[in-house]
Formats: structure tokens, sequence, C-alpha cells
């Protein structure tokens, strides 16, 4: 019966520390969206979660500590929602429609505004930059991966260099973000959307992936 007792008690203080944990979590996204990453203190981001801000450094060691797992919790949810926004996508138009749809998502609730956020950081934080940059390199295979997919049975895919793209795509997606946050405009980011979707249905249409298909040599049209 004792024992019972104290494996009951140990799995409520875990329970506890998990909602605790994830409660800082929360509370350090939505402040690196609304403050930057100058802004989210201890006291900030711990009066927002609504306890002692002792307890961040008890789950997370230092702030800095709390702001990774937050920008590995946005990673985490943002890639599960991509992966299953390109899901069956086999052509560029197509792509280029995901990735226009998933942006103002992202913009409308503040994602990339995280990512962003601790990039700027890096820049006074020691160490923090190559923390982010790990972060990144996933969302660059995730590009290349994607470009690659939807051109693996086009012409295109033995001109267009994926891995680049992908590293382009991440940087595009960044840059624009930064923008429309700096001013509130969409109007530019969403008109080079849909020029890219006009030029991915071109190339679709010249023989890209889900277009006709460029003939051979010596095969007639």
């Amino acid at each position: 019966m004792v024992k019972a007792g104290v494996a009951a008690a140990a799995a409520v203080r875990t329970t506890r520390g998990e909602a605790t944990r994830q409660q800082l979590i929360d509370a350090a996204i939505e402040t690196l969206k609304d403050h930057g990453y100058a802004g989210a203190s201890a006291r900030v981001i711990a009066d927002r979660a609504g306890v002692n801000q002792g307890l961040i450094f008890y789950h997370f060691d230092s702030v800095t500590g709390l702001l990774l797992a937050a920008l590995d919790s946005v990673s985490d949810m943002r890639q599960a929602r991509y992966s299953s926004a390109v899901d069956g996508v086999d052509s560029p138009a197509e792509l280029v429609g995901v990735a226009s749809s998933i942006l103002r998502e992202d913009l409308d609730a503040g994602h990339v505004a995280v990512l962003v956020a601790m990039i700027a950081g890096a820049a006074t934080t020691p160490g923090l930059g190559e923390e982010v940059a790990k972060r990144i390199a996933p969302w660059t295979g995730f590009a290349r991966d994607a470009v690659a997919g939807v051109l693996a049975d086009s012409p295109l895919g033995s001109l267009v260099p994926a891995e680049s793209v992908g590293f382009a795509v991440v940087a595009l997606y960044l840059g624009m973000e930064m923008l429309t946050h700096l001013d509130g405009d969409r109007a530019p980011a969403t008109a080079l959307f849909d020029q890219a979707l006009q030029l991915a249905t071109l190339l679709g249409g010249l023989g890209g992936a889900g277009g006709t298909a460029m003939p051979k040599d010596g095969e007639r049209m």
C-alpha cells in the first residue's frame, strides 16, 4: 500500500510538472511573437504562464533553454502540418499553391515570427546561432525533398538543383515573414506567389511534373 501511494504521488508530480513545462513553452511562444527575443525575459514569460519564474530554471536550466524548447514545439507542429499538406502533391503548380496557403496560415498565427525572433537573438547571444541553425536544417531538407519529389519524373528534375532550391525557399520564406511583419502589408508576398504559380503552371505545360511530357529524341509530339 505504501509503495502504491508513493507511486501515485510521483505520477501526480510528474503530470503537474509536464503541465507546468507546457504552460511555460506556450507562454514563451506567445511572448516571442509579441515581444521578440529581447522582450522574452524570465519575468515576462513566467507572468504570462502564471507561475513562479524559478520554474523556468528548474525545467529548462535557462531562459535560452526555454526559448529553444518553444522553437522546437512550433517546429514540430508545423512540420506535421507541412508534411500533411504536401502529401499527394505531384506538380510544381500544386506545390506552389500549398506553399501560398501555408504562408497565409503562418502569417495569421505568427508561427514564423518565433523563428525570426530567435534568429535575431542569435546576434547577441553566444552559442544560440548554432542551435537555431540546427533547427533550420530540417526545414531546408524538407523544402529540398518536396521540390525534388514533384520534379522527379520531369525533365526539369535534372536541371533544377533541389538542394539549392530548398535553401532558397527557406530563405525566401523567412524574408517574406520579416518584411511583412515590418509594415503589415502582405500584398507583395501574395503577388509573388501568384507569379510563381503562373510560372509553375507554364513549366508544367512545357513538360514539368503534372504537365504534358516533353518528347524524347526521335519522338514526335
